[in-house]
């Protein structure tokens, strides 16, 4: 059954009134086909105009959306084959941040991506997708491994933020991010990076750092989550909704700032109305972009991601 948010709740009532005339007309009662096509009808348009303006702040609710496919959905929908590595040689092996080798078709690639957890016992041992330095480390290891055999680097971004608690920071969380940064802009391989979901501060740009960086189309990316300017600028989160906005954090205006490269289109009513379609599209996008990059040598992918991140901000 379909999570609704809070703007689509005409859209969930017209919805509920369409699944009461199915039973109705299951039981033999009365012949009303008609009556619910045109119901249908008015609710598809209805979704359909929903989405076609939607706010900054509204498209932080879908990207944010418990149905939507995380992780371990694209990993299930898109390769033939995956095998996960787990830990950083050092302290432990963090399950917000999961990776590994993987085939896509005949392509072989290192997998990287943030794992929210689907349900309340997945979320805490995933920790809602919030990475601490073993993960940010093990991201490391991977890309290393990848830089070392050829092997291209997709990165899958969707946290709100790294972990901000004390223990993380004991272990060098700062340190950690920037390292991965570093890790990323340095590779000789081809590396892609899509925002699926969130993509939240130096947690997503710790695996973000790649020459082409895509968005579904609902997804966000912004330095901070709305709820956390907002707190800073006016001591309230309530106007998390102005902060989003301001900040600009919607794939249509990054786009236009050139801080990503491509849009992926997302089902209408978003991607966790339609999984597998949002899971072939991304599919698509991620091999038209390799089968590109590939034909570039070693220092130019690390040229083009230099370029790429001096550009964004420049006058």
């Amino acid at each position: 059954m379909t999570s609704y948010l809070d703007f689509e709740k005409p859209i969930a009532a017209l919805e509920a009134r369409i699944l009461e005339l199915r039973d109705t007309a299951d039981e033999g009662s009365l012949d009303i086909e008609t009556e619910i096509e045109k119901l249908q009808a008015k609710s598809a348009k209805m979704l359909s105009e929903t989405y076609a303006k939607l706010t900054p702040w509204q498209k932080t609710q879908v990207a944010r959306h418990p149905e939507r496919p995380h992780f371990k959905d694209f990993v299930e929908g898109l390769f033939d084959e995956f095998i996960p590595l787990g830990g950083d040689r050092n302290f432990g092996d963090d399950q917000a941040i999961i990776g590994g080798f993987a085939r896509l078709g005949d392509r072989r690639l290192v997998v990287i991506g943030h794992e929210k957890g689907d349900d309340t016992e997945s979320r805490l041992r995933h920790n809602f997708g919030m990475g601490k330095p073993e993960g940010y480390r093990k991201a490391i290891r991977l890309m290393d491994i990848a830089d070392r055999f050829s092997l291209p680097v997709l990165t899958l971004v969707d946290t709100s933020g790294a972990f901000p608690g004390v223990s993380a920071e004991e272990r060098g969380q700062a340190e950690a991010i920037a390292r991965s940064t570093e890790k990323c802009l340095s590779l000789g391989v081809p590396t892609v990076a899509i925002i699926v979901g969130e993509g939240g501060s130096g947690g997503a740009v710790a695996l973000a750092a790649s020459e082409r960086v895509l968005m579904l189309e609902h997804a966000v990316y912004s330095v901070i989550s709305p709820e956390g300017c907002a707190s800073i600028l006016w001591r309230t989160g309530d106007k998390a909704d102005v902060a989003a906005d301001a900040m600009q954090i919607t794939a249509q205006n990054l786009k236009k700032l050139g801080v990503i490269d491509r849009i992926i289109e997302e089902p209408m009513g978003g991607a966790h109305r339609n999984q597998e379609l949002t899971i072939n599209s991304l599919g698509k996008a991620i091999a038209e972009e390799l089968e590109k990059l590939e034909k570039l040598d070693r220092e130019t992918l690390r040229k083009m991601r230099r370029e790429k991140f001096l550009q964004i901000g420049a006058l």
